[in-house]
């Protein structure tokens, strides 16, 4: 983590925006009675662990920027990735959900604790997103989503829908008054529906 705000530092001079988007599934989908710790650990460390730390490292960069900040440069941004996994439960994927829970608060805290020094931090929360991780379930999903009602859109998110909602609506400040905000990318699944 050093090694990378440390190489962006040299190459920039500056740090202006933080995407955490790193993580990982669990390598197998356990019922919650039979999941593993070492399971657990797995994905705290890299979903949750890792973009804290990362994030205090670049939020020290970024007060020290607050110090001597050019009136023209438009406040810092640090965005995490997390999923809808963050508040709904999977017996399948405990882990998984309890990391994504957790970078959601995370989210909360540094918005709380940042804001003073004008950085903005915000969550991204997609949905079923069409990609490598859910692969292994694609006809589950393909049967939830399209037979199912699962959201009221009705086809699976694609990578750059997650991708627009960071370098459209974030990164090029258009929520200059927002912060510790969640934005869902998920076809309106967290829409409540009768």
């Amino acid at each position: 983590r050093q090694k990378l705000v440390d190489e962006t530092i040299k190459v920039f001079g500056r740090i202006d925006l933080l995407v955490n988007n790193a993580g990982v599934a669990p390598d197998v989908r356990a019922d919650v009675l039979e999941a593993t710790e070492e399971s657990f650990d797995r994905l705290i460390n890299i979903n949750l662990k890792g973009p804290y730390f990362l994030t205090q490292l670049v939020c020290r960069k970024m007060v020290e920027q607050f110090a001597n900040r050019n009136s023209q440069i438009a406040n810092p941004k640090i965005i995490n990735i997390t999923s809808i996994s963050a508040y709904t439960a999977h017996t399948q994927r405990g882990d998984y959900a309890v990391s994504k829970a957790g970078l959601a608060m995370m989210t909360q805290v540094y918005a709380a604790r940042m804001a003073e020094f004008g950085v903005n931090v915000y969550e991204i929360r997609p949905g079923v997103i069409q990609t490598d991780m859910t692969g292994a379930v694609k006809e589950k999903y393909d049967d939830l989503i399209f037979n199912k009602d699962l959201t009221p859109i009705k086809r699976w998110g694609q990578p750059d829908d997650v991708a627009r909602a960071v370098v459209v609506a974030i990164a090029k400040d258009y929520f200059p008054f927002s912060t510790g905000e969640v934005i869902n990318v998920d076809g309106g699944f967290a829409m409540r529906r009768l």
